[in-house]
This record gives C-alpha cells, sequence and structure tokens, in this order.
C-alpha cells in the first residue's frame, strides 16, 4: 500500500488526536504530535498527568497507537518522544 504525502497524512493524524483529547484532557493530559515518518510511524509527546503516568506505554499502544491505526491505516506504529524538552528523540517501547 503507498502511503499518502506525509502532509496529508500528518493532518489525518492531527484530526484523529483531536478525537482522543477529550478523554486524555479528562484525566489531567493531553498528545501533541511530533512527527509523522513517511514509513507510518507516528512520534507523540504525553503531556500533563499522562508524561508521568505509569500506564503511559499501555495508553501509548492500547489507547493512542490502536486509535489511529483503526482510523488510518497506513500508520504503523506510533512511539512517544523521550528526554528533555530541548532533545526529545522518538523511541519504540516495545521489546
Amino acid at each position: 500500500m503507498a502511503i499518502p504525502r506525509t502532509n496529508a497524512l500528518r493532518d489525518r493524524v492531527e484530526i484523529a488526536l483531536d478525537g482522543l483529547r477529550p478523554a486524555l484532557i479528562a484525566d489531567g493530559g493531553n498528545v501533541e504530535l511530533l512527527d509523522v515518518a513517511e514509513d507510518g510511524t507516528v512520534c507523540i509527546v504525553l503531556q500533563g498527568a499522562c508524561a508521568n503516568c505509569p500506564a503511559q506505554s499501555a495508553t501509548v499502544r492500547f489507547g493512542v497507537e490502536a486509535a489511529l491505526r483503526a482510523q488510518i491505516p497506513e500508520i504503523t506504529t506510533v512511539v512517544a518522544a523521550q528526554g528533555g524538552r530541548s532533545a526529545l528523540t522518538c523511541v519504540s517501547g516495545r521489546d
């Protein structure tokens, strides 16, 4: 399957994330989209209470990734950025 132009894909991801934000905000958190790679990898930053939540990896994988992949088949994976705000890097938390 061909991956659509990255900007169009990024727009679709932003729209899908907008649908998830109310639940995250209700728990004191939020999500910011950092990047959508050409291979369909989405890099996000969890914010607020979600940033330090012990369930962060479950939120990313079973919440954010599952929702994005259901709505946007071109998405292959979602990873949460790690590190200080000035040096964020996207890393997979999967083993």
